[in-house]
């Protein structure tokens, strides 16, 4: 039993470095230039089919990451909807959908590759499904989202459609930008990943509200 624990415990470990290893160089590279047999090198494993044996194929290993993060912010979100008022307006709902992965970011300390790696995964067609299926299908999202709506009841479907993907564009890629200043040691224009969760805040809550002309 002891042997088997052990075991156990060192694969753990080895899949725990290759999902580390894997998000950094994605993130900083793009998931395509970086192959299974560099991530296994970068990991430190001996075998170059380490993360064949451990993850299967490339687009396993990108669903494994995005599990990793989509649990933790998933629970946050949760929270944050226990808490929400039963009057909630377009602002409240904002800070439910933008706080939970800035709070997350934040959680991982100094660097961080998650944002980086959301943000090249969400451009490439080919992976884009996984993020959608692991970390956009969840419950909690989707009551965010009919929360939403029902304070814009006036926007036309063609609008709400537009304003919602650029609010995706949104926080898809200014926590990566954050995220890869703070990397690189270069100055933002927020002292924190929580001012920077309330300016986007801002933005978003600002983007939903905004007039829309008459065609």
């Amino acid at each position: 039993m002891a042997g088997q624990a052990a075991r156990s415990e060192r694969v753990g470990a080895t899949r725990e470095a290759i999902l580390d290893t894997a998000e950094r160089l994605f993130a900083e590279n793009g998931v395509f230039a970086v192959s299974n047999r560099q991530v296994s090198e970068a990991a430190g494993q001996g075998n170059n089919t380490a993360v064949g044996y451990h993850f299967g194929t490339k687009t396993d290993l990108v669903r494994a990451i995005v599990r990793r993060h989509a649990e933790p912010i998933d629970r946050i979100r949760v929270r944050m909807l226990a808490e929400i008022s039963p009057d909630a307006g377009v602002r409240d709902w904002v800070e439910c959908l933008v706080r939970p992965s800035i709070e997350h970011l934040a959680s991982l300390g100094v660097p961080t590759w998650f944002a980086r790696f959301g943000a090249q995964v969400m451009t490439d067609p080919s992976l884009r499904p996984v993020m959608v299926e692991e970390s956009l299908s969840e419950p909690s999202l989707h009551r965010i989202i009919d929360g939403l709506r029902r304070c814009l009841p006036a926007l036309p479907d063609e609008v709400r459609a537009e304003r919602n993907d650029m609010a995706r564009q949104l926080m898809v890629h200014m926590p990566a930008e954050r995220e890869r200043a703070l990397a690189d040691s270069a100055t933002t224009p927020r002292s924190s990943w929580d001012d920077a969760a309330t300016g986007l805040v801002d933005a978003i809550t600002g983007l939903w509200l905004a007039p829309v002309t008459a065609r």
